[in-house]
């Protein structure tokens, strides 16, 4: 049973007993700007404002081509020290070997193995390195983290993007087939009310169950005073609009 059947049950039992009504706005009920975590020039943008997309969905693309040369540089360097790796313990088993026998030196039994610790070094660095490397070329491309709406596109192909301490945003995401409904309720009101709880959210002649999501927690100024603002979460087909006016029903 998911949480807007229960919503729903609740709703169709407490729909003659509602006792307060609240003037509400809707919001987006999740809402994310991107940044991609890397510089480089916009090569694709391949969504517009108002489309829907899947989660992991590809929205947009920088050039990967320098992201992919360096990956390609690393992947060569592990090899490389791969092999170093490889002599270098294949060396230092011939030495250690010598040593036993007592035909070298305990000095040249530790170069051998400062030789191998050496090189076991080097290809840890050049793991490293590949790994950052094929990271940034994943990071190339923003993907959608959830189902979505794009609400904004702010990006075109031949843009370039630098990472800074602000992050740029490219585009804008909302959760699609859920909206918030905005309210606020005097000191007084706030404490009979708990997240989870079933109410009703009307935009226009529909009606919508709804629960609520989290009762306001510090207060907010309004023009009656302090007061406590609260959202109710509701499950919306079609899409909707944010700063929509709406009106919540509490039981």
């Amino acid at each position: 049973m998911t949480k807007w059947t229960l919503a729903g049950m609740l709703l169709a039992a407490a729909t003659t007993a509602w006792a307060e009504s609240f003037p509400a706005t809707l919001q987006w009920s999740q809402r994310v700007e991107l940044s991609p975590r890397v510089s480089g020039i916009v090569r694709e943008v391949g969504v517009n404002a108002g489309d829907r997309v899947q989660k992991g969905r590809s929205l947009l693309t920088l050039d990967a081509a320098p992201y992919q040369a360096r990956v390609a540089e690393s992947r060569a360097a592990v090899a490389r020290f791969t092999e170093e790796t490889a002599e270098a313990r294949r060396d230092l088993a011939r030495t250690q070997e010598l040593y036993d026998r007592t035909v070298i030196s305990t000095s040249e039994l530790d170069q051998a193995k400062l030789r191998q610790a050496r090189a076991k070094t080097q290809l840890d660095g050049a793991q490293a390195r590949l790994a950052r490397e094929r990271q940034d070329l994943t990071d190339s491309a923003l993907r959608a983290p959830f189902d979505a709406v794009v609400v904004a596109r702010l990006a075109e192909p031949g843009q370039n993007v630098a990472v800074g301490l602000q992050p740029q945003p490219l585009l804008v995401l909302a959760k699609a087939g859920e909206m918030a409904a905005r309210f606020k309720v005097s000191a007084d009101r706030i404490g009979s009310l708990k997240a989870g709880q079933a109410v009703s959210v009307l935009v226009g002649q529909q009606e919508f169950p709804a629960i609520l999501k989290y009762p306001g927690l510090e207060p907010v100024a309004d023009k009656s005073g302090s007061v406590y603002e609260v959202e109710a979460v509701f499950a919306a087909k079609e899409l909707m609009r944010a700063g929509m006016a709406a009106t919540v029903r509490l039981p």
